[in-house]
């Protein structure tokens, strides 16, 4: 807080964790937005780091969506001016409802207007809730708007896109079904290390990404997606899993670059996005099933991949 311009004027907050920036969390940013816009103010987005759960059941940090910078970028496509990240530590969360609201959005954000959705919860024991919002809106001049953030589809079998709901399926490898409620294929972040190269000796070099942690990886098998490294974004065939072709141990997530030659990506951050779930792991009877079972895994990943570019 101590980093807020000391001549900030008035603001639109809007307040939570928006792991993953999905649908229904674009309803409320992009609500706290255009009354931003129609006040002539900033829209800013409150957040926090470490995820709250983390600190009031240590142990318990759900896997992530997406980290910090993300999802600053896609809060910037949408509009937002500024993200405030609060350090979730055990005294922040011991902060009363009345004190979060006049140390964060009176004393230093000026809060004009709160958008937030039904259920938003806040301060100690997350005893705060959106008609005490409201009333100490009266006393501090800020207005509070709701926003209804429950959208539904397909995904989950119908179930109200949330945070949660996205885990769980990414978790248990439809990243179609998460991408429905994400709005944009799940992405998975890091750094590019030096594998065992058997990719690279069986003519498929892949990037072996190091991922962040606590993200959310989808489960073990083939994908089609996409890798970008600087800037470039490439048809990818990926591997999430432990490479029980060679008995391993580690879990990693690797891409192949489709048709792509001579890259040289290690140590670069890159980003790889899931689009659709192939097939899962297995080990093959030879060197020479598996090399066929990849050449058929290329190629319905060209596939996919073109199909999807040609309808967007």
């Amino acid at each position: 807080m101590e980093e807020i311009p000391q001549d900030w004027g008035r603001s639109v907050v809007t307040i939570g964790s928006y792991d993953g920036v999905h649908r229904g969390h674009q309803l409320i940013i992009g609500r706290a937005v255009e009354r931003a816009r129609e006040l002539g103010v900033p829209a800013v987005v409150v957040t926090f780091d470490p995820h709250p759960s983390e600190v009031v059941r240590p142990g318990s940090h759900p896997p992530l969506l997406a980290p910090h910078h993300r999802r600053a970028e896609l809060m910037a496509e949408l509009g937002v001016d500024a993200v405030l990240i609060l350090p979730f530590t055990a005294e922040f969360s011991k902060l009363s409802p009345a004190d979060f609201i006049v140390k964060v959005l009176v004393d230093k954000l000026h809060a004009r207007a709160v958008v937030e959705g039904p259920n938003f919860r806040f301060g100690h024991r997350a005893a705060g809730t959106v008609d005490y919002l409201t009333e100490l809106g009266a006393t501090y001049d800020y207005e509070v708007e709701v926003v209804d953030l429950y959208v539904t589809g397909e995904a989950g079998g119908g179930q109200p896109f949330s945070s949660t709901l996205t885990r769980r399926l990414v978790a248990e490898g439809d990243v179609t079904g998460a991408a429905e409620i994400l709005g944009r294929p799940h992405r998975v972040e890091g750094v590019v290390v030096r594998g065992a190269q058997r990719g690279r000796e069986l003519g498929y070099p892949t990037a072996n990404v190091e991922t962040l942690p606590h993200t959310a990886i989808p489960a073990d098998g083939v994908y089609a997606g996409w890798l970008t490294a600087d800037g470039e974004r490439m048809p990818a065939a990926i591997s999430v899993g432990t490479n029980p072709q060679f008995d391993g141990t580690e879990r990693t997530v690797e891409a192949y670059a489709i048709d792509r030659v001579g890259l040289d990506l290690y140590g670069l951050h890159v980003a790889v996005d899931f689009l659709a779930y192939v097939r899962g792991q297995r080990k093959f009877a030879s060197i020479e099933a598996l090399l066929e079972a990849i050449g058929d895994d290329v190629k319905r990943c060209r596939d996919l991949t073109g199909a999807y570019d040609a309808a967007s």
